[in-house]
């Protein structure tokens, strides 16, 4: 009886020691989930991760400790063109988004965003917050769930009476915090689709003017600080959901910014004791220059610094390679994959970034930036100060930096520098 026991038992783990590797395989062979957050108008100099004296973001630099923080992260100086960036994967010069008026231009017949490109790979999509900047509805881009506001800053009933849900108008209950609003909605998608791979446009409201009290400020307290811990506070308390439904280590997370911090606050806050050059709206360092995280547990490499640029038309072909969908056909991305980075290995970096704002333009990398004057400028002391470098300069690294700069520029642009009078910052 014993024996006949024994032998059934064997059986049945050897059974399951065939079976097991397949479904462990499948599991693993799913691609992971993306939850992208696109917090508004703060740069490196509003979070403690990156140095920043004034703000703290226990939260956010929780996520870079158990993640990778990215150093040379560039974006467009203003909100809607650097969003229209992140979903097409194209310079502004391409799409014709060049500015916050222009978003007009932009349309599905033209232009094919993130979401359509993921859900031909089984995802389910959502867009949560803001919108404003771009045309039509978030679903006539792709995604199959959206909550949209009509601009930022506006959290309380008194600005914003009224926020869309899939196509209805609903209205914001007297005392409600509609960032709260948006993450019950963005929990609530997370939940209902935990069995399948899901990604994430999460535009957050914070930090953009107008700041007003949160539901944790206190009389007389400094309610820019008050708007930052609570975007902090949210990033928290999404993480800890997703840790409660046991999707962390199938959840990519990406943190970033739309921009530079806003000229108001730039003034005040510092950096290792030193204020940014510029801000938002502005082509100096401050207004391009802006964090970057991204966590994913068990495959990003904890706890480390990656210093290859990137900029804003690199998360399309990063994000469709980690989810294993395809560049659509007929279309000039601008971006590059570091989707390799994220996982740990050397992959192709960059050797300059491109950043254009209503007809400004500039090539980078971590040393020199050449701008659309042709004026060349030294950044060995950046993101604090841009030295310009005296026209005619016979200083060998400064003549091989204006030519490493310029034959792409003039390549990608078909204007070489100083073609054109540059608008002044």
């Amino acid at each position: 009886m014993i024996a006949r026991y024994l032998r059934t038992l064997v059986g049945l783990i050897a059974s399951i020691a065939l079976i097991a590797p397949s479904s462990i395989g499948a599991a693993d062979n799913r691609p992971p989930n993306i939850i992208f957050i696109l917090a508004d108008d703060l740069g490196l100099d509003g979070f403690s991760c990156y140095g920043a004296d004034q703000m703290k973001t226990p939260n956010i630099d929780a996520l870079a400790r158990s993640g990778l923080r990215f150093e040379y992260s560039y974006s467009t100086p203003l909100c809607g063109p650097s969003r229209s960036q992140i979903l097409t994967g194209r310079y502004p010069f391409r799409t014709g988004m060049t500015s916050n008026g222009t978003g007009h231009v932009l349309s599905p017949s033209k232009e094919i965003m993130l979401p359509r490109v993921l859900k031909q790979a089984g995802y389910v999509t959502a867009q949560v917050g803001k919108w404003n900047q771009l045309p039509l509805q978030p679903s006539d881009w792709g995604f199959d769930e959206y909550l949209r506001f009509p601009g930022s800053g506006r959290y309380w009933n008194k600005r914003t009476p009224q926020y869309r849900v899939n196509n209805q108008m609903k209205s914001l209950p007297p005392g409600v915090y509609l960032p709260d609003v948006m993450h019950d909605f963005l929990v609530d998608f997370i939940r209902r689709n935990k069995d399948k791979p899901f990604y994430v446009h999460y535009a957050m409201s914070h930090v953009h003017n107008p700041i007003v009290r949160t539901p944790d400020s206190r009389p007389g307290s400094d309610l820019f600080a008050d708007n930052v811990a609570y975007m902090d506070k949210l990033v928290g308390k999404l993480v800890t959901e997703i840790d409660r439904l046991g999707l962390r280590e199938r959840t990519l997370i990406v943190f970033v910014t739309d921009n530079g911090t806003a000229r108001g606050p730039a003034q005040r806050l510092t950096l290792r004791g030193r204020h940014i050059d510029g801000a938002k709206n502005t082509m100096a360092e401050g207004g391009s220059r802006v964090p970057l995280i991204v966590n994913w547990k068990g495959t990003t490499p904890a706890g480390q610094v990656c210093h290859d640029l990137t900029d804003f038309s690199d998360f399309f072909p990063t994000l469709v390679q980690i989810a294993g969908a395809k560049i659509p056909d007929g279309v000039k991305i601008d971006g590059h994959s570091f989707a390799p980075q994220i996982r740990g290995q050397p992959g192709t970096p960059r050797d300059w970034v491109y950043v254009e704002l209503e007809g400004r333009h500039y090539l980078a990398n971590k040393r020199w930036k050449l701008n659309a004057a042709g004026e060349l400028f030294d950044m060995r002391d950046a993101p604090f100060r841009q030295i310009p470098v005296p026209p005619g300069s016979k200083d060998e690294a400064a003549v091989a930096a204006r030519r490493q700069l310029g034959e792409p520029m003039t390549q990608l642009t078909g204007k070489a520098p100083g073609a054109g009078a540059e608008p002044p910052p």
